[in-house]
């Protein structure tokens, strides 16, 4: 099976159901299949052959929906950007890929009016005013081996790198992530986050491909309007990050939204501090909350079963299907239980590779002294318990180092995260003549709290060891996130 022939068929079976809601639109499986097979019949009529990288900017709208599944029809690789894509990062993707074809939102032509000329490669531009509106499904052979898509990552750390993804790859990610999540025909999946970014498009493809409906909410920057989408759409199924999660928390009018038809409510792209767990599962008590960690590499790697989650809120769990993981050190040699080392993935999930780049696909990459193969090496350093629970503890690359000790910021945020008044925070090294780096932490207040810097660092102070206490302390309106919903640690160390 290929990525998109789940969704064919599911269109074949239930024409009339509606696939997708985005504001006042409403798109039954058939009019969408309609407009994908009108849209591939366009791409290849127009030169585009299997193989060709496709780049989408646009909206997570049902445009972006028609292109995914078109593109991939066509027998082409897409490469989704966010319709805030500024030019120059457009051009540098473009040329990256040798894409052929840009498939842009009509309304952002002045973000890509002048890319031929800076993009060589580049032979079309179809914007969303001339998709076509009839044509037949044109026939494309290709095989599971085949790339489906090229993802960038974020690049909140150094140049965006393209994650190779074949069908088989994303195939095998939604087939173990689906066993576990148990999504249903009859689920109205509530999409806020970008479909442009593997978490949401993900719950998108996945969504499709078995029947549900996926409503393409986007007002994720506007609580309140985001809420009452929910309750009016009856939606059972919200896949969210930790600011999202906690701006519905905050919501003063919270008391007055009905999301009595939540069943499932998932956390991924970025850890969710300890303390929202207990208020997400008292908030939707009828909802079951999976905590999940994931990467664009391998799409996901675990999850916490949501009957652990009250009592291991820390945890994500201790793996999914059809993949085997462990805790690796320095050396790569793997460690017991109980250690704290370097995540590695094997499985059927993990990436091809870097877009181009091979040095950095041999970082991530490496042969396994076990398998004879190639394995993920994530650059994510985890301790795992006496039973193989896993437990997030930093990046490698942002662990700070001071006084000649090492701290994980996750553990000083998760502290600051115990004090009443925090929103949300993050924690940096930054350079210092006397430790090497001292500890930093970015605070927002929740609305009305008059939290001070001396209360956060005293309260450091009585739940860290000394030397984990931050030595600035700085608020802030807002956070740095990339599109995924991460904080951007680089940007406020200055990266």
């Amino acid at each position: 099976m290929l990525l998109h022939e789940a969704f064919e068929a599911t269109a074949s079976r239930v024409p009339a159901k509606t696939a997708l809601v985005c504001g006042d639109e409403r798109v039954s499986y058939g009019e969408l299949q309609r407009r994908v097979h009108a849209l591939a019949a366009q791409l290849q009529a127009a030169g585009v052959a299997p193989g060709d990288r496709v780049v989408l900017l646009l909206e997570g709208d049902v445009s972006y929906a028609i292109a995914v599944h078109a593109v991939l029809c066509a027998g082409a690789v897409f490469v989704p950007l966010t319709a805030t894509t500024k030019p120059d990062k457009l051009a540098f993707v473009l040329n990256d890929t040798e894409a052929t074809t840009l498939l842009a939102d009509a309304r952002l032509r002045g973000t890509w009016a002048d890319l031929p000329v800076r993009c060589p490669a580049l032979r079309r531009v179809i914007a969303t005013d001339g998709f076509a509106a009839d044509g037949e499904r044109p026939p494309a052979p290709r095989i599971d081996q085949d790339l489906a898509a090229i993802i960038y990552t974020s690049g909140s750390t150094g140049t965006p790198k393209g994650v190779m993804l074949t069908h088989l790859n994303m195939l095998s990610a939604w087939r173990s992530v689906q066993a576990y999540l148990g999504l249903r025909t009859d689920d109205v999946i509530g999409l806020a986050l970008p479909p442009t970014f593997s978490y949401g498009l993900y719950h998108l493809l996945m969504g499709l491909g078995l029947g549900a409906t996926v409503v393409l909410e986007r007002q994720a920057a506007f609580p309140l309007r985001l809420a009452q989408g929910l309750q009016r759409e009856r939606a059972t199924v919200i896949p969210g990050v930790p600011t999202l999660l906690a701006s519905l928390l905050d919501l003063p009018q919270r008391a007055t939204i009905d999301l009595s038809a939540l069943r499932l409510v998932t956390n991924a792209a970025a850890a969710l501090p300890t303390p929202l767990v207990p208020r997400l599962l008292e908030a939707l008590p009828r909802a079951d909350l999976l905590l999940m960690y994931g990467m664009t590499e391998c799409k996901r790697i675990s999850y916490l079963p949501a009957e652990e989650a009250a009592r291991r809120p820390g945890s994500v769990g201790r793996g999914m299907p059809n993949q085997q993981h462990w805790l690796a050190d320095e050396l790569s040699r793997p460690l017991p239980h109980g250690s704290t080392g370097e995540l590695v993935v094997r499985g059927a999930h993990v990436m091809r590779g870097y877009w181009r780049r091979p040095q950095e696909t041999a970082q991530r990459l490496r042969p396994s002294p076990i398998h004879g193969e190639n394995v993920l090496h994530t650059g994510d350093l985890f301790r795992t318990d006496a039973e193989g629970w896993l437990h997030f503890v930093s990046r490698l690359d942002d662990i700070i180092k001071t006084r000649g000790e090492k701290v994980a910021p996750r553990e000083v945020e998760e502290a600051i995260h115990r004090l009443p008044g925090v929103a949300a925070c993050a924690v940096i090294g930054v350079p210092d003549d006397a430790l090497g780096q001292a500890v930093k932490a970015y605070v927002v207040r929740r609305p009305g709290s008059e939290l001070t810097v001396r209360e956060v660092t005293r309260h450091c102070l009585g739940h860290l060891e000394n030397y984990m206490a931050p030595k600035q302390v700085e608020f802030v309106d807002t956070l740095p996130t990339t599109e995924s919903g991460k904080i951007r640690h680089a940007t406020l160390r200055g990266g």
